[in-house]
């Protein structure tokens, strides 16, 4: 895209994100043309959807799209995606014998499919199985962020040939573009949750004194900035080797920036950041969330770090 192509690009994108969410934002994004976007310019079209999307605590199929797009799928089938569950990383479905067991979540679309498409690895290949979305266990999860609106999915259906599609993508190289997704997304959250904090600050007197100009909250608010801008860079630095270990460093990066974040702005805001009327309950339950998905910078920091210790080489230092 040329930089006019981008800024329209980008406003039509963020007034999607600022009026629509759910399957309001999907159908939204059909006619804005974003799969096509996504299939000629994958960075462009995650990193702006996905921080626009955190920014405005929107909701959409985005992920699955994302996942359908790296396995060589058409993008559209992507609300029909079941991903890993919540903390893990592994395809969902597992072969045992002539039996595929499926275990992940789904997006709330996936409950109006007439089949779900079921990603596991057997031998060499990745492949997709379709399976009928009846015989799956939709359950919606009612933890720390329901208006995500995702459902545990949960099943066994009869591996039959006819159902199941080789895939011209890798699994791995899926969980990668996945996580530089969910990390745009949590940095999208973490600017929304600064920018709270600094109009608070800028607003709220004592003393005589705007609390922005107390140094104490100034170095919060610096220490946030810097810490998102880290995020970013890091997330610069995965969009350009395109290795799977780098995108799970930026996804880390980004989920630890974003509890630092929230811890931050909480101490920012004070009383009022306690109250469900103001919006931050809403950011910092959904950064945990998403901190979780792919992985979560405890795992995945463990998960790198045991890496290194068997391999006993340090990762390259990704240039910018």
């Amino acid at each position: 895209m040329d930089g006019e192509e981008y800024r329209q690009f980008e406003r039509t994108l963020t007034n999607a994100t600022a009026q629509h969410t759910g399957a309001a934002l999907d159908m939204a994004l059909d006619d804005l043309g974003w799969h096509d976007a996504l299939a000629a310019d994958p960075r462009t079209a995650i990193s702006l959807l996905c921080e626009l999307q955190g920014a405005a605590n929107a909701t959409s199929c985005a992920l699955g799209y994302v996942f359908a797009h790296a396995l060589g799928m058409a993008t559209n089938r992507g609300n029909g995606i079941v991903l890993p569950p919540i903390g893990r990383w592994d395809p969902p479905g597992t072969v045992d014998g002539g039996d595929l067991a499926v275990q992940g979540i789904a997006n709330a679309s996936l409950a109006h499919e007439g089949s779900a498409l079921i990603v596991t690895t057997t031998g060499a290949r990745t492949v997709a199985v379709s399976v009928p979305t009846e015989s799956l266990a939709l359950q919606l999860v009612d933890g720390m962020d329901p208006d995500l609106m995702w459902y545990d999915a949960r099943g066994t259906s009869v591996l039959a040939d006819r159902n199941v599609e080789t895939l011209a993508g890798d699994w791995a190289s899926a969980v990668a573009l996945g996580r530089l997704a969910v990390a745009h997304e949590l940095v999208g959250t973490s600017r929304a949750m600064l920018e709270l904090a600094c109009a608070h600050a800028r607003s709220r007197i004592q003393f005589g004194r705007t609390i922005g100009s107390f140094q104490a909250v100034r170095h919060r608010l610096a220490e946030t900035l810097v810490g998102i801008e880290m995020a970013d860079a890091m997330l610069e630095a995965a969009w350009l080797d395109r290795l799977p270990k780098t995108a799970a460093m930026a996804k880390s990066v980004a989920g630890r920036q974003a509890r630092t974040t929230a811890r931050h702005c909480q101490q920012v805001l004070a009383g009022i950041g306690f109250t469900t009327e103001h919006p931050l309950h809403r950011y910092i339950r959904r950064s945990f969330v998403l901190d979780a998905l792919l992985g979560s910078t405890i795992s995945l920091t463990r998960a790198l770090g045991t890496e290194v210790i068997m391999t006993s080489e340090l990762p390259a230092l990704p240039l910018l």
